[in-house]
C-alpha cells in the first residue's frame, strides 16, 4: 500500500515537472525586437530584398515568425521600423560628416554632402541593396524604406544648408540630382563588378581617382559661377 501511494505521488510530481516544462518561457521582448531587426538587416545586406520575407527573417532570428506579427504587426511594420533605424543611423553618420566640416558656400556644401554619401554608401550594404532594387523592382514596402532615407537626407540638408544659395541661374535641383545619381551608381558598379565604363574601381587610388572627379564636377557647376 505505502508502495502503491509513494509510486502514486511520484507519477504526479513528474506530470507536474513535465508540465512546468512545457510553460511559456518569459521573453525580453526588448532583446527579441532588436534580434528581429538585427535578422532583418542581414537578410537585406547579404541576401537582397528578394529574400525579404518572414520566413527568412524569423530563421535569422531563431524566433517564431508569431513574434514578428506581434511585435511590428507583419511585414510592412518591419519596414517601417527598420527604415526608422537605419535612417537614424544614417542621421548619426551625416552628423559625424558635418561635425568636421563648416561650409561657407552652397558649392562647398554639396561638395562635403556628395563626398560623404560617397563613402558612407560604399560601407552601407543594406544603402546598396535598397537602391539597387529602388531601381530594378520597386515596390510598395521597399519605398517605405527609401522614404525614411530621403527624410534623414533632406533633414541634414536644411540644417547644413542655414542660409547658403546656390549661385544665380544654376539649377541647383538637377544638379545635385545627377551628381548624387553618378555617386550611387559608380558604388553599385564597383561593388557589382569592380569597374564602370572601362574605368577600374577597385583600389584605394581609384577611389581617390572617383573623389577628385566628383570634387572638380561640384567645383564647375557650383564653385566657378559668379555670386
Amino acid at each position: 500500500m505505502i508502495a502503491s501511494r509513494q509510486s502514486w505521488r511520484g507519477s504526479i510530481v513528474k506530470k507536474v515537472k513535465q508540465k512546468d516544462l512545457s510553460l511559456p518561457r518569459p521573453r525580453d521582448r526588448g532583446a527579441t525586437e532588436r534580434s528581429i531587426l538585427e535578422a532583418a538587416k542581414l537578410v537585406l545586406a547579404e541576401e537582397g530584398f528578394q529574400s525579404f520575407g518572414i520566413n527568412a527573417i524569423a530563421r535569422r532570428a531563431q524566433c517564431d515568425k508569431q513574434l514578428i506579427y506581434r511585435y511590428f504587426a507583419g511585414l510592412e511594420g518591419l519596414v517601417e521600423a527598420s527604415g526608422i533605424e537605419l535612417a537614424s543611423k544614417l542621421t548619426h553618420d551625416l552628423h559625424q560628416i558635418s561635425a568636421a566640416h563648416r561650409p561657407d558656400s552652397y558649392g562647398a556644401l554639396m561638395k562635403v554632402l556628395l563626398l560623404g554619401l560617397l563613402d558612407l554608401l560604399r560601407g552601407d550594404k543594406i544603402m546598396q541593396q535598397t537602391i539597387a532594387w529602388e531601381l530594378a523592382a520597386p515596390s510598395p514596402l521597399l519605398s517605405r524604406l527609401i522614404a525614411a532615407r530621403s527624410q534623414a537626407l533632406s533633414t541634414w540638408m536644411h540644417h547644413m544648408r542655414g542660409d547658403l544659395t546656390p549661385p544665380p541661374g544654376a539649377d541647383a535641383p538637377a544638379i545635385n540630382a545627377a551628381l548624387i545619381a553618378a555617386a550611387q551608381h559608380l558604388v553599385l558598379s564597383a561593388s557589382a563588378s569592380g569597374a564602370f565604363a572601362g574605368m577600374m574601381i577597385k583600389t584605394e587610388a581609384d577611389w581617390r581617382r572617383v573623389r577628385d572627379t566628383l570634387a572638380t564636377l561640384v567645383d564647375g557647376a557650383y564653385g566657378t559661377r559668379p555670386s
